[in-house]
C-alpha cells in the first residue's frame, strides 16, 4: 500500500513541477532522477487516475511540448552545425 502512495506523490510532484516550469519531459526526468518512460508512465497513466484535474493541465503542457519538438530539433541541428567549424578547447587530464 505504501508503494503506491508513495507512485502517486511522486506523479503528482511531477505533474507539478511540469506545470509550474513548462518544463519537458527529459527536463523532469533529469531534476527528478527518473528515466523519462517512468515519467511518461506517471503522467499518462496513474495520474489521471488519482487526480484528473492535474492531468489536464499537465496534457496541455505535454501536448505544446510536442507541437514545439520539431523547432527546437532544428534549432539544436543548426547549432551542432555551427559549432562544427569550432575545435572545442583541450582540456588537461594532468593537473
Amino acid at each position: 500500500m505504501k508503494q503506491k502512495q508513495d507512485m502517486e506523490e511522486r506523479a503528482a510532484a511531477l505533474a507539478r513541477y511540469l506545470v509550474e516550469e513548462k518544463a519537458t519531459v527529459r527536463a523532469a526526468a533529469k531534476k527528478f532522477g527518473i528515466s523519462k518512460s517512468t515519467v511518461h508512465k506517471d503522467l499518462r497513466e496513474r495520474l489521471p487516475t488519482f487526480n484528473p484535474p492535474l492531468y489536464q493541465a499537465v496534457k496541455v503542457v505535454l501536448d505544446s511540448n510536442k507541437a514545439e519538438r520539431h523547432i527546437r530539433g532544428g534549432i539544436a541541428t543548426r547549432l551542432k552545425y555551427q559549432n562544427a567549424g569550432k575545435r572545442p578547447e583541450k582540456q588537461n587530464r594532468n593537473p
